[in-house]
């Protein structure tokens, strides 16, 4: 196990993040501990069922992640993802019904002015 201090963090990550790979890094803040970081390997903790979709569930929810790239993190088809996430209790769109109808209003306005034929 390897011990970084906050500003030995921030001036190298990339070294952390190499040592992460051997063995798990606590970043430590003065003399207490503040986090661990641990390397997050693919063909070991990621290929656990269902690590991906939840990971990629918790990023999307907390806004880290667009609904796209949460479905590719997940390796899941968008039409599989966002039933995952209902199931979950995260809402995969979010906003008001006021939003959502002034989206549906300039979606209409767009439509009626791209289907115009320019005279010549």
């Amino acid at each position: 196990m390897h011990a970084v201090n906050v500003s030995e963090l921030k001036n190298n990550p990339s070294q952390a993040l190499r040592r992460a790979r051997k063995a798990p890094v606590i970043v430590m803040k003065g003399h207490e501990p503040e986090a661990i970081i641990f390397h997050l390997d693919k063909e070991a903790l990621l290929s656990k069922s269902g690590v991906l979709p939840a990971l990629a569930a918790a990023l999307f929810k907390d806004g880290h992640l667009s609904l796209g790239r949460a479905a590719k993190l997940a390796d899941m088809p968008i039409g599989e993802f966002i039933p995952y996430l209902g199931n979950q209790g995260i809402p995969a769109i979010t906003g008001t019904a006021e939003e959502a109808l002034e989206d549906l209003e300039t979606l209409s306005r767009w439509e009626k002015s791209s289907l115009r034929i320019p005279r010549r």
